[in-house]
């Protein structure tokens, strides 16, 4: 996009507003909301019993070597939508847009779907400080907090990262509270006393389990790649974006397992089991209570509501970036490609994500949050997850003169490392939801997806109607992190990057897909 001398906030388009730590609080304010807080029950449940923290671990392994191929992808292709982007510059060469199509479709479904466990367990959590709260009151409750999310992102930016920051402290403390209270009153014989044959390798029941806390564990790290869906938005995304997926995700890690284990050494995991329990329901309430009595659980409590409410509304925030790029590339509606005048969100991005959500929540709360994490999970996995890993060596192979100012470490082991875990994932989805069938719902609807695709490109007059589009505009694109000082920052006297192209310049802070000014 040529410079027009226009200030940024006077460009139509994604202005790069946002530095490496609000990217990384937009990062771990999305993976650590709610989500451990009301696992952990869940984990136990997988693997009968305290081993349970290896669930933890190996979510941990994953979202590590998953990270690295989002790392990766998003210094070198800093567009909104982060997978969008990928998938399109990838795949481009043998289908066309399909690729991309079939994500923004299943994006639109597992995305506020992911949000709506949020708002479940914030619903659950109120429950402890609501004891009487019925089924209806909280369906209420849970709506009414969805639509004052939606109110919250409808700013600029730049207002809103400044408020996650907010909310990224608030969680920090809630966390540390609960990790304290745990550790004042651990018990090593609670935390580390195991049942009979809970290490049994050989058994199918233990990988029955695993799969199970694998699915668990990856979803409560599920956020780490938040801000590369905010690629036009992050300021010198080359070293910004990996080293946010990075920092949250070794952040989250040692979080979790002091969470996991201090919990374990409070609470015994045999209470974790029975559904009408607060060690069930909340299990974060039980340690406070246990550890400093009621007064300090209902505080922290409201920590942990702050904490849930951190997490939807930043989800919401890159998720709903997700069908502008694609709409602005004629690959989605088009209607989801306009900005807000003003404000410059993408308006119909936000509100759809919202209603999703919305829907997802009174599924969840009328069946059970495993069942719903299970589903969104497989439905990630098929085109999102498994796409991705191969995005990484077809680019390498397809652009080999795209910028990369992050290359992954010890290529291509993590590509690997991540394939095994998918694919664990996936293939034990329906074993480990007898009768929900994620698997069949989730390749239902990649189908439908395919035949909306076919219907639409007809219409569109493109690939398999038409002619191939190849579009290599991150090979010629002004270097988003020329000009930048060494700690980051962008400043007038920084001189230009030594590897960066012709053409670039220290203006270049854009999405270099963002549409001419008016």
């Amino acid at each position: 996009m040529a410079d027009t001398g226009q200030e940024p906030e006077q460009r139509v388009g994604f202005v790069r507003r946002i530095g490496l730590f609000q990217a990384t609080t937009i990062n771990m304010s999305q993976m650590c909301g709610i989500g451990p807080f009301v696992t952990i029950p869940l984990m136990v449940t997988a693997f009968g019993g305290p081993q349970a923290v290896i669930g933890f671990v190996a979510g941990a392994l994953l979202a590590l070597a998953d990270g690295l191929i989002w790392a990766e992808l998003g210094a070198s292709l800093p567009g909104a939508g982060g997978s969008y982007v990928y998938l399109r510059q990838a795949f481009q060469y043998r289908s066309g847009k399909l690729m991309p199509f079939l994500f923004v479709w299943t994006a639109m479904l597992f995305i506020p779907l992911g949000m709506s466990t949020g708002i479940i367990g914030f619903v659950q959590y109120l429950g402890y400080l609501w004891p009487g709260m019925g089924q209806t009151a909280g369906d209420l409750v849970g709506l009414a907090v969805i639509v004052l999310i939606v109110a919250a992102l409808w700013r600029r930016v730049e207002n809103i990262a400044k408020l996650t920051v907010v909310l990224w402290a608030v969680m920090i403390a809630s966390v540390v509270l609960v990790i304290l209270a745990a550790f004042t009153h651990f018990s090593p014989d609670r935390a580390f006393t195991y049942p009979a044959h809970a290490f049994a390798l050989t058994t199918n029941h233990f990988w029955i389990g695993f799969a199970a806390g694998l699915t668990i564990g990856i979803y409560d790290y599920l956020g780490y790649n938040t801000a590369a869906y905010m690629g036009a938005e992050i300021k010198n995304p080359g070293r910004t974006m990996p080293r946010a997926i990075i920092y949250s995700i070794l952040g989250i890690m040692a979080i979790y397992l002091l969470l996991q284990i201090g919990t374990l050494g409070v609470v015994d995991w045999k209470q974790m089991l029975d559904e009408n329990s607060t060690a069930h329901s909340s299990v974060a309430s039980a340690v406070l209570e246990a550890a400093w009595g009621k007064g300090a659980a209902r505080t922290v409590t409201v920590l942990i509501l702050v904490t849930a409410v951190a997490s939807v509304l930043t989800g919401l925030l890159g998720g709903s970036r997700v069908p502008c790029d694609a709409a602005r590339d004629k690959v989605f509606f088009r209607s989801f490609g306009t900005l807000h005048p003003r404000h410059h969100f993408p308006v119909l991005g936000l509100v759809s994500m919202g209603v999703i959500t919305a829907v997802g929540f009174l599924i969840g709360r009328h069946t059970d949050l495993t069942t719903l994490i299970q589903l969104l999970t497989t439905v990630m996995v098929i085109v999102q997850a498994l796409a991705q890993v191969a995005a990484v060596s077809v680019l390498r192979r397809r652009q080999p003169g795209l910028r990369r100012p992050y290359r992954m470490w010890l290529y291509p082991l993590p590509s690997l490392v991540a394939l095994v875990g998918w694919l664990v994932i996936y293939g034990y989805a329906d074993k480990n939801s007898p009768g929900r069938h994620p698997i069949e719902w989730s390749l239902a609807w990649v189908a439908a997806g395919g035949v909306a695709f076919v219907l639409w490109a007809r219409h569109e007059k493109v690939w398999p109607f038409g002619p191939r589009e190849i579009s290599e505009e991150y090979l010629h694109a002004p270097d988003p992190d020329a000009g930048a000082d060494p700690d980051g920052s962008a400043g007038p006297d920084a001189g230009p990057d030594p590897d960066a192209g012709p053409g670039v310049g220290p203006g270049a802070d854009t999405d270099p897909r963002a549409p001419a000014p008016v």
